[in-house]
This record gives structure tokens, C-alpha cells and sequence, in this order.
């Protein structure tokens, strides 16, 4: 079993605290009051307010909800790589998309120094998997 230091799981739980903080300042106002209903708007709410209550466990169980920083840090590479690049080869990038893009980049140059990667490695790569029976 790979330890964690306690100083590394006080690091996780800063990140855990911002991810729920952030997304909770800027999700659920809008949640709460039913701003902006279009169907693709509405679910990427919904989505971003389930990370920020997961987030929030984080803070008591910061390495069984390392999957909620591992999705963070998924998630906002594919945006930069699937969406914010192409714009940026095309010269497409709005003001939103500059915003995005900054968020996005902070997160993936943040996030990895937050996540312990020989526990990760541990326990999700060489670790047997569970029976399928």
C-alpha cells in the first residue's frame, strides 16, 4: 500500500475546497433560481453542481474521491484539446472561449500537482481489478 503524506492530503483537500467553493459560487445561484433552462446549458449545470457536492466529500475523504480530481483534470484537457486548439489554429477564439481556455489550462497545470500519482498508479494501473463474477 502506497502512503500518503499528510502534507499531500492537506494539498488534495485546498484543491477539493476551491472545486467545491468555485463551482458552488458559480453553479448553484443559477440552479437555485432556475437562470438559463437550455437543454445543453441546463445539463452541463447539472453536471458541474454533482462535481461540486463530490468535491465537497473530498474534503473529509480526499483519497477515495481522487476519482472527482481525476475527472477535473480529464475532462478539462479533452475541452482544450477537442475544442479550445481547433478554434485557436481557425484564430476563432472569442472572449468566452479565451476564458474557458484559461480556466481549463489553470486546472490542468494545477490539478496534476494536487493528485499523489504513485497512489494513483497503485491503486488504479497495477492493482488487480475487481471479479467480474
Amino acid at each position: 500500500m502506497i502512503e500518503v503524506s499528510a502534507f499531500r492530503l492537506a494539498l488534495m483537500r485546498v484543491g477539493y475546497i476551491v472545486l467545491a467553493g468555485g463551482l458552488g459560487y458559480s453553479i448553484w445561484p443559477g440552479l437555485i433560481h432556475h437562470e438559463d433552462w437550455t437543454s445543453s446549458r441546463a445539463v452541463a449545470s447539472c453536471l458541474l453542481a454533482a462535481l461540486s457536492l463530490l468535491a465537497a466529500f473530498g474534503i473529509r475523504y480526499p483519497l477515495q474521491m481522487l476519482p472527482v480530481l481525476l475527472f477535473e483534470l480529464v475532462w478539462k484537457a479533452i475541452w482544450l484539446i477537442a475544442i479550445a486548439l481547433p478554434r485557436w489554429f481557425a484564430h476563432e477564439m472569442d472572449p468566452a472561449t479565451w476564458q474557458m481556455a484559461i480556466t481549463c489550462v489553470a486546472a490542468v497545470v494545477i490539478v496534476p500537482i494536487l493528485i499523489p500519482w504513485p497512489y494513483v498508479f497503485a491503486n488504479y494501473v497495477v492493482k488487480r481489478g475487481e471479479r467480474w463474477r
